[in-house]
């Protein structure tokens, strides 16, 4: 109980942050809304005939894409306490060498979830209507978040091993960029060269991004792209989780 303790009261510290750096919000506010309306109103008409039409395709779309975005930010802020020297304090303290990444992973989902509300209220207001249920609304949130944990390793261990912050950004938006728009995010598969396809659909952003269309709109399958999301997940979490706090004991000890 101590160790989840500890983890909360990290993960406080991390959120708290934002009130002398509140414009640290504009990147989970501000820039996932310019996505959406640049989105919808540029590509809507080309791809779907208008951008009403395009909208129920693109909204699920733009919730992975900032979910994966928003996750660089966790490797930049563990960097940037590596790098400052907060960890050789953590060092001191007895809690679990695992606790301070798990917090600073734990306040980004409290990150996402408001990235995500923004999201639907925008999409609300500009005419997304839910063709399922709030519960399968509630899933789609839920699934995105659980991907979101995952894939937070990952960038847990980019900010372990890059050397400042700068590099942690460079490194995860140039790696996530390609990943992202070779997907179903935003166009359909069918539109693209036969050789691409193959790789587009097993793609784990592909089928994150159709699971979430599917809870979403009630027009495409939702059970078989969330269920292989959730393998993607956890095969992710048992890889990088492990290997972070590895990464972070091995860092530690050079000094």
């Amino acid at each position: 109980m101590n160790a989840i303790d500890q983890t909360l009261a990290l993960a406080w510290r991390s959120l708290v942050q934002v009130r002398r750096n509140p414009w640290e919000l504009g990147d989970y506010s501000i820039q996932p809304i310019l996505f959406l309306v640049l989105f919808l109103f540029v590509f809507g008409g080309a791809i779907a005939g208008s951008p009403e039409n395009y909208l129920a395709f693109v909204l699920p779309g733009v919730i992975v894409m900032n979910m994966l975005f928003v996750t660089v930010y966790v490797g930049h802020g563990l960097n940037t306490d590596l790098t400052r020297g907060v960890f050789d304090r953590f060092r001191a303290l007895p809690i679990p060498r695992w606790a301070p990444l798990a917090g600073r992973i734990l306040a980004d989902v409290v990150k996402q979830v408001l990235c995500i509300a923004l999201l639907l209220i925008v999409g609300f207001l500009l005419g997304f209507r839910l063709e399922t249920s709030w519960a399968h609304l509630l899933a789609m949130v839920a699934l995105v978040l659980s991907f979101a944990v995952a894939f937070s390793w990952v960038m847990v261990l980019v900010g372990v091993l890059a050397r400042d912050p700068e590099h942690v950004q460079l490194f995860g938006f140039t790696a996530l960029f390609p990943i992202t728009f070779v997907s179903s995010a935003f166009v359909p598969v069918d539109t693209m060269p036969g050789w691409l396809q193959g790789f587009v659909q097993a793609n784990p952003v592909s089928l994150l991004a159709d699971a979430a269309r599917g809870l979403m709109n009630a027009d495409g399958p939702a059970l078989e792209p969330a269920l292989w999301s959730l393998a993607w997940a956890l095969g992710i979490a048992l890889v990088f989780a492990p290997l972070s706090v590895y990464a972070l004991n091995r860092r530690l000890a050079r000094g």
